[in-house]
């Protein structure tokens, strides 16, 4: 007998965008430098010392340019975000109360920080179902929530896998084409099971004249079932934005995204999403108030299974206390540490590579996975595609050795970029940021050691959001959170850095 071997689709091929400038400097550097040669040739006219004047000062702003952590950071952010943190340390501003006996207007329990000026307003769709709609007034954005319950990997055959994973990259490539979209955030949570849905689910159905042995048993399993299993949730957020120089009102936002939610659901049930549905501004409030209060995540269950809800508001789904610390977050009955991608796996992986990502981690209480998605328009697209081919070969034919052999492999990646987006494929920036919960700050080391073992199985590299704790766990919650709308220096000037 013959065994057949089954071939497994590979995926990857995922680069960033070459920084324009030259190496490191970027393209402020590489003015700055090219500026400056100018600037003390004219000096050195006039004497050496004019030069020498000249000269010492752009040395000594470009050799913080020149320095980059792994991820790509220079001197001048790293110490930006300390100054930010020291900042907001002397203001007070790391510290969150709310509630009646704070010093808050309204004494309700609104979420802090960057969701703190969110307000939540709810509509129909074209299937008459409700959906909410969470209005961000700094930057004017409007974001829907979308929920789904994934089909798994689990006895699939491989070639469906790689239909679905052709179908989700069909869906992001469409989100390019969509007006006003400013990015997207998929959003995996997964926590220990309470046992409340299955006792909700078995119990009532026991019949009153059952053998005995036989409601023993079903007892036993109602008991102990949940502590080897878990609650898994994903959410997509849609965050819009108003068309350069238009102002709408948000009864016209809330009719046209009415109008798009049926074909975003579809796509995503397309796409391996299983049953897809838009989230009220109910359970949008719920799922944010679990995660500031992980010990209110059965009372939550149970009014959902008893009443139909719990009648949440968004104004009433913050924590009543939050402290931001260097290291962590603690909020009400839970503390949380969030990574930040640094670089994405190398070379070719398999659909699988997130599954241990994803699953629940043991010690934990609650953790979430959020791939954050910045769709790029196609004319951008082509343009930066066509700069990477240009830098690949340059790279190729400028190099020796083993440079040279890397910078063909470069070049074989962008030409197949270059011809991938040529043939219609979308152009889409992503990123990744994990947040893990635990009950007090002394379980957050062992975390630390399963988040480090987690993301060593997936071959990618992350570090902790030091210092930024807070708003990286907004980040990571479905509230439309985008990290490069909430700076203030603006993003194209961040990449020229």
């Amino acid at each position: 007998m013959s065994t057949e071997a089954v071939s497994h689709p590979t995926y990857g091929n995922w680069r960033r965008p070459r920084r324009a400038g030259l190496g490191p400097l970027g393209l402020v550097g590489t003015f700055v430098i090219f500026g400056g040669l100018v600037a003390t040739l004219l000096a050195s006219l006039i004497s050496l010392y004019a030069a020498l004047v000249v000269f010492v000062p752009v040395v000594l702003f470009l050799i913080p340019l020149t320095i980059r952590t792994q991820d790509g950071r220079n001197v001048y952010q790293l110490f930006a975000l300390r100054v930010g943190w020291w900042r907001r340390k002397a203001a007070g501003s790391h510290l969150y109360v709310s509630g009646p006996l704070s010093a808050r207007p309204g004494g309700r329990f609104r979420p802090p920080g960057l969701l703190n000026k969110v307000t939540a307003s709810e509509g129909r769709d074209a299937y008459d179902r409700p959906f909410g709609i969470l209005h961000h007034p700094q930057r004017d954005l409007y974001t829907i929530v979308l929920g789904c319950d994934p089909d798994g990997g689990s006895l699939i055959d491989p070639d469906q896998v790689d239909v679905w994973v052709a179908l989700w990259g069909e869906w992001l490539a469409r989100l390019s084409h969509e007006p006003g979209l400013k990015g997207a955030t998929v959003i995996v949570e997964t926590a220990p099971d309470p046992g409340t849905r299955l006792a909700h689910e078995v119990l009532p159905r026991i019949h009153p004249d059952a053998p005995a042995a036989a409601r023993a048993v079903m007892e036993e399993v109602v008991d102990n079932y949940p502590s080897a299993s878990s609650e898994m949730h994903t959410y997509v957020t849609l965050t819009y934005g108003n068309p350069a120089g238009q102002r709408r009102r948000k009864e016209d936002v809330m009719t046209e995204l009415a109008i798009r939610i049926p074909g975003l659901l579809s796509g995503l049930a397309a796409a391996g999403g299983g049953a897809a549905y838009p989230l009220s501004v109910e359970r949008i409030a719920e799922v944010v108030r679990v995660a500031y209060d992980p010990a209110v995540a059965a009372d939550v269950l149970n009014a959902r299974a008893q009443d139909g809800g719990t009648g949440l508001e968004w104004d009433d789904a913050g924590p009543a206390a939050a402290v931001e610390t260097v290291n962590a977050y603690q909020h009400d009955s839970g503390v949380s540490r969030t990574w930040m991608l640094t670089l994405a796996p190398r070379g070719t992986v398999r659909s699988s590579v997130l599954r241990g990502m994803l699953e629940a981690a043991p010690g934990t209480r609650r953790k979430r996975v959020a791939l954050v998605y910045r769709a790029i328009d196609p004319a951008t697209s082509a343009r930066i595609v066509e700069a990477d081919r240009r830098s690949a070969q340059f790279m190729a034919t400028s190099g020796k050795g083993m440079v040279q052999a890397r910078a063909a492999s470069e070049v074989r990646a962008a030409e197949q970029t270059a011809a991938e987006e040529a043939a219609g494929a979308g152009l889409v920036e992503f990123s990744l940021m994990l947040t893990v919960t635990v009950d007090n700050v002394e379980e957050l080391a062992d975390a630390s050691v399963t988040v480090r073992n987690l993301t060593a199985a997936s071959r990618v590299l992350m570090r902790p959001a030091d210092r930024m704790q807070a708003a990286a766990f907004s980040c990571t919650l479905p509230a439309g959170i985008l990290p490069w709308e909430q700076t203030l220096v603006p993003y194209e000037l961040q990449e020229a850095l």
